[in-house]
C-alpha cells in the first residue's frame, strides 16, 4: 500500500527496517518506538499494534517519513488495516509530527487513506484528503491548532457527499 506524499516522496518501512526518504530523513530504532507510543500503540507477537481490539490485526506500519510542513523537522504517517476498526475504509492512519523538544506529536488521526494536497492551511500544513469508499471525500485543513473537515472534493474538484 503506498501513499501519495507532496512532490511523490515517500519512506517506507517495510519488514520492519525502515527505508531512508528521498529527502535523507530517516528515524532510529528510538524514534520509531516513541512514534509509536505517541500513536498509542501497544507491541503484540512482535508488531506494533495501534486497534488492539482487532484480533486479526496486521500491525502498525510507519508508511511516510518526511518534513511535511517545511519546519525542517520529519512527519510520520502511522497506517494499519482492518475492517473491525476502520470499517469500511479498512484502513486508519495518524499524522505525527516532530516536535523541537524531540517529543512527537499526534496532528491527525482517522479512518481512511490520507493523501496530501499541494493546498495548504495555517502554518504550511497541507491539505489532507481522506480517502476511501465512494466518490467525494473529506479534506481537512489545519487551522493553526487541530485539522478540521474543510470540503469535499473527488479528483481536485469540489463535491457534495451523499447525505
Amino acid at each position: 500500500m503506498a501513499l501519495a506524499a507532496l512532490g511523490g516522496a515517500v519512506g517506507l518501512v517495510t519488514g520492519g527496517s525502515l527505508a531512508a526518504a528521498p529527502d535523507g530523513t530517516s528515524l532510529s530504532e528510538a524514534e520509531k518506538m516513541a512514534v509509536f507510543k505517541t500513536a498509542k500503540a501497544v507491541q503484540r507477537k512482535g508488531k506494533w499494534v495501534v486497534c488492539a481490539d482487532d484480533p486479526n490485526g496486521t500491525g502498525a506500519t510507519i508508511e511516510t517519513v518526511r518534513d511535511l510542513n517545511g519546519d525542517g523537522l520529519p512527519e510520520v504517517v502511522v497506517t494499519e488495516g482492518g475492517s473491525f476498526c476502520y470499517g469500511a475504509a479498512e484502513m486508519g492512519y495518524q499524522l505525527l509530527s516532530k516536535q523541537a523538544n524531540g517529543s512527537w506529536r499526534v496532528m491527525s488521526r482517522n479512518s481512511g487513506i490520507p493523501q496530501f494536497l499541494s493546498s495548504r492551511g495555517a502554518n504550511g500544513w497541507p491539505d489532507i484528503s481522506v480517502g476511501g469508499p465512494g466518490f467525494c471525500f473529506p479534506v481537512e485543513r489545519w487551522n493553526g491548532k487541530v485539522y478540521t473537515l474543510h470540503r469535499f472534493e473527488y479528483e481536485g474538484k469540489r463535491c457534495n457527499p451523499p447525505r
